[in-house]
């Protein structure tokens, strides 16, 4: 005949206890639950309503942007990546001479393939600055730590008469 080792007495404790690390074990599940659906809704219930215009003033702070006058000298200098963010229909009906296309909407996802090195001098413009504002603040947290935007963007740099392709 078999017997077994432990007292009813052990096996009552022994389930007991059982059930108390299982009370645990749901009030943990439950406490994380509710930790995890405020750090979802938390967020979303601070978050502004911007508008583009928000967005750009907002990038504009933490960006350098040089004057079309000062792009087209760093160009005439270089050693500086002219990245237009504009489309690719609008690139092609005219852009500044060597520059490079990435459209705003493609930008995080090629621009280390077209541009590694995080250390490169870059002059991004768009048609009149807000997406080149919106471009460079993107490039600057991803990383890239010489990124200028051009204030009027093509628009400025045909104004003024500068070459274009």
């Amino acid at each position: 005949m078999l017997s077994c080792s432990k007292s009813r007495q052990q096996i009552v404790t022994f389930k007991h206890e059982g059930g108390s690390a299982m009370k645990r074990y749901s009030l943990f599940a439950f406490a994380l639950a509710i930790i995890f659906t405020l750090a979802l809704t938390v967020p979303m219930a601070v978050a502004e309503d911007m508008t583009s215009k928000d967005l750009v003033s907002e990038a504009k702070k933490n960006i350098c942007e040089v004057s079309v006058s000062d792009a087209k000298a760093l160009l005439d200098k270089g050693g500086y990546v002219f990245l237009d963010c504009r489309t690719s229909k609008e690139f092609k009906m005219g852009h500044i001479p060597g520059a490079m296309n990435i459209p705003r909407g493609l930008l995080e996802f090629k621009i280390a393939k077209k541009i590694p090195d995080k250390n490169a001098n870059i002059v991004m413009y768009c048609k009149t600055g807000d997406r080149g504002c919106l471009a460079t603040c993107t490039l600057c947290r991803m990383g890239y730590k010489n990124v200028k935007n051009v204030d009027g963007g093509w628009k400025a740099w045909e104004k003024a008469g500068y070459p274009i392709e």
